[in-house]
């Protein structure tokens, strides 16, 4: 009998098979691509690519909730994984940092999401880009191979996010680095939210605690961690009524619960790397207990 966390990822795999189909409008003006799309907000978790160098449209699916190949410190050789890596969006700007010289990973278990990236990665004839199919509990990846991981709101979607972490432990090269944006929460989503598998692979009902999600990457040996960016999330009315009354509603919106997109970097011990601090006016220390989370 398959576990809940395999019924969740067959469920959000199933999910992105189709949501690899849409456009960007309609999965930027919904939940991750989740949903009937919203009539109030457009960009609802989504933040903005265009300008920003390596940037292919044809690979913008509007599935993520930062720009975290921004604050990621690529340097021209450097050997990148992009985990979720969906059409290929971050893995091809982060491949304008890196260069020809270097090489960038992008793991999916969406054999449709993988296809895609292939294709949009022939097009523009990159062939220091590379997509896998994997789960990224378990990366089809040796140890020790990467500079830098990033990811775009995929680890939410993820039943057991420290293995995740544990994995890019692994992963990393000594002295090694990752930027990561992600769904997390402050308070306690409504029981129907919490409840909705769509809602889940809708970015939200997934989120974790964000004092939990640092907790996460401390406790698997990480250090230097970075608060990068931190921003909340409104969730408009009108996707909110597919999932609860207007009395509930109304009790959400004035109650305690914030659901926030943040980016968060941090370093694997070892190597000679000197901390490299976030290329951000609004950088921040944050660990646990040191009063910014």
């Amino acid at each position: 009998m398959r576990t809940s966390n395999q019924k969740i990822k067959d469920s959000v795999k199933q999910k992105y098979s189709e949501i690899a189909g849409q456009n960007k409008a309609q999965n930027a003006a919904s939940a991750c691509g989740c949903g009937a799309p919203s009539e109030e907000i457009y960009n609802i978790m989504n933040e903005e690519y265009s300008g920003i160098g390596g940037y292919v449209e044809d690979a913008d699916l509007g599935l993520g909730c930062g720009l975290p190949t921004q604050f990621a410190h690529i340097r021209e050789g450097d050997t990148v994984i992009d985990l979720g890596s969906g059409a290929g969006n971050d893995c091809f700007v982060a491949r304008h940092e890196t260069g020809p010289t270097g090489k960038v990973l992008g793991i999916d278990f969406s054999e449709t999401m993988i296809a895609k990236a292939r294709s949009n990665a022939e097009k523009l004839g990159f062939n220091n880009v590379e997509f896998r199919s994997g789960d990224i509990e378990a990366m089809p990846v040796s140890d020790h191979i990467a500079d830098v991981v990033v990811s775009n709101c995929v680890l939410n979607l993820v039943p057991d996010k420290s293995a995740v972490f544990a994995e890019i432990f692994r992963v990393l090269k000594p002295g090694g680095h990752f930027s990561i944006s992600d769904i997390v929460l402050s308070g306690h989503l409504p029981e129907a939210l919490q409840k909705s598998a769509e809602m889940y692979v809708g970015c939200v009902a997934g989120a974790i605690q964000k004092e939990d999600y640092l907790n996460h990457i401390q406790n698997t040996g990480f250090e230097n961690l970075v608060l990068q960016k931190e921003r909340a999330i409104d969730l408009p009315n009108d996707l909110l009524a597919q999932y609860l009354s207007p009395e509930e509603i109304t009790a959400f919106k004035s109650g305690d619960t914030g659901i926030y997109s943040i980016s968060v970097y941090a370093e694997k011990p070892g190597g000679d790397v000197t901390n490299l601090q976030p290329a951000s006016t609004t950088k921040t220390d944050c660990t646990p207990g040191s009063g910014c989370c």
